[in-house]
């Protein structure tokens, strides 16, 4: 379907679904997301194709084509499914409280699908639903004490989103390692431990002594709590209290 502006197709999100056929498995593009989902959560994205979400569906490749045009529309509407998830959070009474939410559901959201970590910080998402996340997060930021145009709001939604896409990108990463070298922390230590110890104490690296012996061990969600908290506070200019 050709645009008013030239012959480059509308995005997905845009496209009207096709015509219901008579066939033995009715389609949509939510059921084929949703499948998509699976398979994804269960093999990771390179283990996703057209071929194998049809055949988890029970259809013929091509079918599929009628509804994505590609494996990137795929990716957009499954990271989209995400997104609406994020944005049942809604909003909050206050700027902080509302960002917050969505940055842990955010959070929450990679960690049930790792495979949405991996798409954070690429092309850019601009399905409905992540336009929706995106809306509220920049409307709580442009309400920040310290926020007072548009650069400033530019500068914290930056700030903000490369928070969030590190430390989530990191977590998970760090999540996959442990998985596939069967390698918890009491094992990690006891490998490398020795090691680290003999370099320490060479006193060549001081300050990662200090973080390595008298640093605080916080979990995950201790650790990314606490340094959201220190972002928003460098927006505002005001610590929380």
């Amino acid at each position: 379907m050709d645009t008013p502006y030239g012959s480059e197709p509308l995005p997905v999100w845009e496209r009207p679904e096709p015509q219901p056929r008579a066939a033995p498995v009715p389609l949509s593009r939510e059921k084929i997301a949703a499948t998509a989902i699976r398979l994804a959560d269960a093999h990771g994205l390179d283990g996703l194709s057209v071929r194998k979400i049809a055949k988890e569906l029970g259809v013929a490749p091509m079918r599929l084509y009628d509804y994505v045009l590609n494996r990137s529309e795929l990716l957009d509407l499954m990271v989209d499914v995400v997104y609406a998830r994020i944005a049942e959070v809604g909003r909050h009474p206050t700027w902080r409280a509302t960002v917050l939410a969505i940055a842990h559901a955010t959070r929450d959201a990679a960690l049930a699908h790792e495979w949405f970590a991996d798409l954070l910080g690429g092309r850019p998402h601009l399905g409905p639903h992540a336009l929706a996340v995106g809306e509220a997060t920049a409307a709580a930021l442009s309400q920040a004490p310290g926020v007072h145009g548009i650069d400033d709001l530019q500068r914290a939604v930056g700030a903000l989103n490369a928070f969030i896409i590190g430390s989530i990108r990191r977590e998970v990463t760090e999540r996959r390692t442990a998985r596939s070298t069967g390698t918890d922390e009491a094992a990690w230590q006891a490998a490398l431990g020795p090691y680290l110890t003999r370099m320490l104490q060479t006193g060549r690296y001081p300050t990662i002594a200090r973080l390595v012996i008298d640093g605080a061990h916080l979990n995950a969600e201790e650790t990314f709590d606490h340094n959201l908290t220190t972002v928003l506070d460098g927006i505002t200019g005001h610590p929380h209290t």
